[in-house]
């Protein structure tokens, strides 16, 4: 596998936001929403999730992870786990797994076997989600004999063989074969979960083919789509298809253009369009220092790296007219990579652990909400690739939503808080956001804002307002809070109830209480029970009751970082 994750990338060629202690603070804002302001159904790019683990799905810790974010998420979750068609014993490793589906008896004759494929689609969907069909990789009965000439492999008792260290990543041997398993998922699936479930599934051949999971030709690849596409649709005819789940490098946008190119020429199915971006590569990726050492360079997550690969790829969509109008799935978008390191990597991993990663997700997918109204190709999904990591020390510094003894991180509380948007956005701004119209104006990272994201129900009424203190660099502080004039006009008169949710070092922060506990890595039955009982999304104050003329006028106090959010329930008119 790569050690990069990502080609280059020349529109932005610093891997990370770097930190700025000097960098000013904002010492004011004034956000103003207006729940009169229809602007229409409020697209909701988070509700998607992946992982590379796959065997980790079915464990007691995945299956309570999806089953956590099913109970409270306001729709179906796409989940996209890697390695579906890779060969092994199924025991989840990280950044590995086996879904072993395909095999070949003595004489060459295909046949399959689905029990971990049943074991990870039940889990999805027992949980009320709905699975992003990544098929790949290369089973090892189809690894062409090339790659066993050519692969370079020195064996190593770390590595299990030159299959897991890469043979993998090659084109099958042969098409044909590779088309009849594709065919015998689509439908096994079908009559397993029914045609009604399967039709709200996504298809997506490979995952990062401009890099070094993919061995082959970027012709080789288009002649695959059009194997597997094929294969699908003779199964499933109104399936979605798609791809090619390139990176936001260099490498993955011309992937991408000859993709699209080769689809239009072939008219090959295509109903949806794939790609990646990373706001960091931590540099050095790994530090291989004492534990509880400082970062040698303090660096940070960028949103502006993560908004310019996006941007680029949607300007590539539309340079296909035929597929502007197409869904474009960011499947992984991702803070950093890779997931399965930590803190005991590289420390500047610690954000994921602490209240900075929610609120720098809830900037992120409204950020990406706002490149949609420039662009004529609009993101659907912007996928965290987030999930559970088996084994891993307390608060590891992994990107996931539990930790060890399945402790809900903060990040966690993002998504509870997307989850109370209504369907419908309103009009929202903030005199300190940063706007996004200029991308090439704007540093390596976004500068400290106070941006806002609103809505209304239109089955209930209900406003929730979303307002978030945030920078681009996680070792920013502030002893002040900033003073939040918050004014919500077009309300109807009457009563509202008015209920103020919090993420902050203080609220709604298992991290911080864990670490209040003296960072327990075995903690006892009382200490699960503290940390537990503030894991969840937590309020800020007590509910109350206003009575409304037309408008609410509310004062919040954001710490860096922090988000706020404000559900506003009618009460009933006044009596």
């Amino acid at each position: 596998m790569t050690d990069q994750n990502s080609s280059p990338s020349a529109v932005q060629p610093l891997r990370h936001a770097p930190s700025d202690p000097d960098a000013p603070h904002v010492r004011q804002a004034r956000v103003r929403v207006d729940a009169s302001d229809d602007r229409g159904v409020l697209a909701r790019p988070w509700s998607s999730l992946g992982y590379d683990e796959i065997n980790w799905t079915y464990t007691p810790q995945g299956k309570r992870t999806l089953q956590t974010i099913g109970a409270f998420a306001e729709t179906a979750y796409h989940v996209r786990p890697h390695y579906i068609f890779n060969s092994g014993t199924g025991l989840g490793l990280p950044h590995w797994g086996a879904g072993n589906v395909y095999h070949e008896d003595a004489d060459g004759n295909p046949f399959y076997d689905f029990t971990i494929a049943d074991l990870t689609y039940d889990t999805i969907v027992g949980a009320g989600h709905h699975p992003l069909v990544e098929l790949a990789f290369t089973p090892h009965a189809l690894v062409p004999d090339r790659a066993k000439e050519e692969f370079a492999f020195t064996p190593s008792p770390t590595l299990y063989s030159e299959y897991e260290a890469g043979w993998w990543s090659y084109p099958p041997k042969d098409y044909a074969k590779w088309g009849g398993l594709v065919a015998a998922l689509a439908a096994h699936c079908r009559d397993r979960y029914g045609a009604d479930e399967v039709s709200h599934w996504l298809w997506e051949l490979w995952n990062e083919p401009d890099i070094s999971y993919w061995r082959g030709t970027p012709e080789e690849f288009h002649e695959l789509y059009a194997v597997t596409a094929r294969a699908v649709r003779s199964v499933l005819p109104e399936a979605k298809v798609g791809g090619p789940a390139v990176t936001g490098g260099d490498a993955g946008a011309r992937f991408l253009r000859g993709f699209l190119a080769a689809c239009s020429e072939r008219d090959l199915p295509l109903d949806f369009v794939s790609f990646h971006t990373k706001g960091a590569h931590f540099t050095p990726w790994r530090t291989y220092g004492p534990i509880g050492a400082p970062a040698p360079e303090r660096q940070s997550p960028s949103t502006t790296k993560m908004l310019r690969e996006i941007d680029r790829a949607l300007a590539v969509m539309e340079e296909f007219p035929r597929y502007n109008g197409l869904p474009a799935i960011v499947d992984e978008c991702d803070a950093s990579v890779p997931a399965h390191w930590g803190v005991y990597d590289n420390p500047n991993f610690a954000y994921r652990n602490t209240e900075y990663y929610p609120v720098f997700q809830a900037k992120l997918m409204k950020k990406v909400l706002d490149l949609n109204e420039q662009r004529a190709a609009q993101v659907a999904e912007a996928t965290t690739w987030s999930f559970s990591m088996e084994g891993e020390r307390s608060f590891e510094g992994t990107r996931s939503f539990v930790t060890a003894s399945g402790i809900e991180k903060p990040l966690m509380n993002a998504y509870r808080a997307f989850a109370q948007l209504g369907d419908r956005r309103i009009g929202a701004t903030s005199d300190a956001a940063v706007v996004v119209d200029d991308l090439g104006a704007l540093g390596p990272g976004l500068p400290e804002e106070v941006d806002v994201l609103a809505s209304r129900g239109s089955a209930d009424g209900r406003v929730a307002v979303l307002v978030w203190r945030h920078a681009d660099d996680q070792y920013a502080t502030d002893e002040a809070a900033t003073p939040v004039e918050l004014q919500v006009d077009g309300l109807a008169p009457g009563r509202w109830t008015v209920a103020h949710r919090r993420i902050d070092h203080s609220h709604s922060n298992s991290h911080t209480v864990w670490r209040d506990l003296g960072a327990p890595q075995d903690p006892t039955p009382e200490q699960l029970a503290t940390i537990r009982d503030r894991q969840g999304l937590e309020p800020f104050a007590d509910d109350v009751t206003e009575t409304v003329d037309g408008g609410l006028a509310l004062r919040l106090e954001l710490p860096l970082p922090s988000l706020s959010l404000i559900v506003l329930t009618p009460a009933g008119e006044v009596a």
